[in-house]
């Protein structure tokens, strides 16, 4: 399936599909505010990557304080934007290695240990994060990392999944490319 699918010329957009889908979560992973939410009766507290905010007795406006202030903050942060960097570079890598008629298979290989490398800086990132956060700041009620965070975590599971196939394409390489009659 997996030789059949890439060998189709329409097929092979998928992988950069998956990367531009990853993109796209990461992207509202670093724009997101619902990293985290905590709220009790008279409390609310809302976190994004970037700043945590409180809103007490129901006023208004919210008292903003940037996480930059802390090392962990900026780890968390740097980590992250890095990742996604990397992520942007693998996508613009994998969109000019499949328009080329002849794939180069070490070439692909390159592209997925640099996802593997992205890996690790967003999984470093979203567990800096939540520790760091709830020992440093004090939260009432109940907290729960909310939509943001968990668009993080699934642009990682997307990307250690495409980090996998774009190692392991160089063994079907003859396949695709043709060069061994198919058998069905």
């Amino acid at each position: 399936m997996v030789t059949c699918s890439l060998a189709c010329w329409r097929c092979r957009w998928l992988l950069p599909l998956l990367l531009g889908l990853a993109i796209i979560s990461g992207i509202i992973a670093l724009a997101g505010k619902g990293w985290l939410e905590s709220e009790s009766k008279p409390y609310q507290h809302q976190a994004s990557l970037w700043e945590s905010c409180t809103k007490f007795n129901n006023a208004l406006n919210w008292q903003c304080e940037s996480l930059m202030e802390y090392a962990w903050g900026r780890a968390a942060a740097a980590t992250y934007l890095v990742g996604f960097v990397i992520l942007v570079i693998c996508f613009i890598l994998s969109v000019v290695a499949f328009s080329i008629d002849v794939l180069s298979f070490s070439y692909v290989r390159g592209i997925g240990g640099l996802l593997f490398i992205v890996v690790i800086f967003q999984i470093i990132s979203l567990i800096i994060y939540p520790v760091m956060f709830t020992d440093t700041i004090p939260l009432r009620g109940s907290n729960m990392f909310s939509w943001a965070y968990g668009f993080g975590w699934g642009s990682t599971i997307i990307v250690i999944g495409c980090a996998f196939f774009f190692c392991c394409l160089h063994n079907w390489e003859d396949e695709i490319l043709g060069n061994i009659k198919p058998a069905y």
